[in-house]
């Protein structure tokens, strides 16, 4: 009974999330944003004014969040500008495509090329970049949300930790301070390692030849944020402009294999090195959690997916009653005896 319990309430707080995204999303980015800030304002706090140190602090956030906003929009837009200037070798690339899947019996197979034809190409860097532009509002009510957290950090802690509310309050206290502390490892790993990939696959398409290196190192140094899903989108690009440049398949599985070999060295064998034991993930919860925030939130979801579920798993360590689900769910070998 208590486990149909724990997934009947699953169920419920699934749909709940997914229907009041409008409401849930910013105040879940925000928490987020504040965890990895607050070392910033109470370091400055010390030397002035606390509302003088929380403007410096929301003024380096906004310099950050801008900066990678600009990068997307540039690496994407390049792409999007190589696209419309060579449309006439994705059409005839797609439609030589159709032509040999058809000579071979694979008339479905054709079909479904003619499909992902240029015009849906661009149809779909169009709708990405709506769906930039359609972020600024959601940013401007997660500012608002930060701003007024950071307010309230020190009050509420202080009241947590003199046992206002309880034992549970002192369990919930320490829980987001581990918290806070893998986030910010957490975000510190995923930025030194997609920076490494970024300028990887920048020297490699360089050294390939391809057009567009530096957007190709761009883009992957952005969507390697997104685990999973923003290196499949890195690699998976640069090889269709591949087959149009240079109109060999040959050159474009060597530049997709080269591509995927840089991001099974940075996700597989550098990341896990930095980031040691403190952020072990099971594989499968990693993807698990990117598809169903991709699948609640979209994009802005599939990114904040894994930080969601780092935080539920500190939470739930903090009880020995559910103790045992985050030694479950962790990337770690059974303790030997």
């Amino acid at each position: 009974m208590s486990v149909l319990v724990g997934i009947a309430c699953a169920i419920l707080i699934a749909g709940a999330v997914y229907l009041g995204d409008d409401l849930i999303a910013p105040v879940a980015f925000a928490l987020f944003i504040m965890a990895l800030v607050w070392p910033l304002q109470a370091r400055l706090q010390r030397h002035m004014p606390h509302l003088l140190a929380l403007f410096l602090t929301l003024g380096v956030t906004l310099i950050v969040l801008a900066g990678l906003f600009s990068l997307t929009l540039w690496g994407f837009g390049k792409a999007a500008q190589w696209l419309i200037a060579n449309a006439g070798r994705f059409q005839s690339l797609y439609a030589e495509a159709a032509g040999w899947l058809e000579g071979h019996g694979l008339i479905i197979a054709g079909s479904i090329v003619e499909t992902f034809n240029v015009g849906w190409l661009i149809r779909f860097l169009q709708s990405v970049a709506a769906r930039v532009n359609g972020m600024l509002g959601f940013a401007v009510v997660t500012g608002i949300y930060v701003m007024l957290g950071l307010l309230e950090v020190d009050v509420i802690a202080r009241k947590l930790a003199a046992g206002e509310a309880g034992e549970n309050g002192r369990r919930l206290l320490a829980a987001a301070s581990q918290t806070a502390a893998k986030l910010r490892r957490y975000m510190g790993v995923r930025s030194v390692v997609s920076l490494c990939t970024g300028l990887a696959i920048w020297g490699f398409a360089a050294f390939a030849g391809l057009d567009l290196a530096l957007a190709w190192g761009v883009i992957a140094f952005v969507l390697n944020y997104i685990p999973f899903i923003g290196p499949l989108l890195a690699t998976l690009m640069p090889t269709l402009f591949t087959m149009a440049q240079f109109e060999s398949w040959q050159m474009a599985v060597a530049v997709f294999a080269g591509m995927n070999i840089i991001q099974f060295l940075s996700g597989s064998y550098i990341e896990p090195r930095i980031a040691g034991r403190a952020l072990a993930l099971s594989p499968f919860i990693v993807l698990l959690a990117v598809f169903a925030g991709a699948f609640m939130w979209g994009l802005a979801g599939a990114f904040i997916g894994v930080p969601m579920v780092i935080a539920a798993l500190t939470l739930c360590e903090q009880y020995e009653s559910s103790r045992w689900l985050t030694r479950l769910l962790s990337g770690e070998p059974p303790a030997t005896t």
